[in-house]
């Protein structure tokens, strides 16, 4: 086993779906994971995203379904206003902490938001929403 699979490093991952070009090699150390999973919106678009048959939506959609998860701390607003507050906050916060990590791939052209992460992700996001439902 080379030093790259100890540490957690994917090998080469084509995306299908976006675009048959984007092959990337994808480490991702557990304190950067950890991190991006500590905060609830970027949960709750992995979990939309990895519920999703083939784990991608459409960006609106993605929005809808956040919205949804996230609603309890915004409950007093009105829909519409939530809706844009966390379009807002997916656009210039979650999505690009996402991407940085390489865990999703949002194509703004296109408009459609995969998740791209492996297994190891996965069995993360599990853990914590089976931690979540404990509560």
């Amino acid at each position: 086993m080379d030093g790259n699979a100890e540490r957690g490093v994917h090998g080469l991952q084509q995306i299908d779906g976006l675009d048959s070009s984007v092959k990337r090699a994808r480490p991702v150390s557990p304190d950067r994971l950890l991190a991006v999973v500590a905060n609830e919106h970027r949960r709750a678009i992995l979990n939309s995203l990895t519920s999703a048959s083939d784990q991608t939506l459409e960006y609106d959609a993605l929005v809808d379904r956040v919205a949804d998860r996230v609603r309890d701390e915004d409950a007093e607003r009105a829909s519409d206003e939530h809706h844009q507050r966390v379009r807002i906050a997916l656009t210039h916060a979650h999505l690009p902490k996402l991407e940085e990590v390489r865990i999703i791939d949002y194509e703004a052209e296109t408009g459609f938001v995969q998740f791209t992460g492996g297994k190891l992700e996965q069995e993360l996001l599990t853990l914590l929403e089976s931690y979540g439902a404990d509560e």
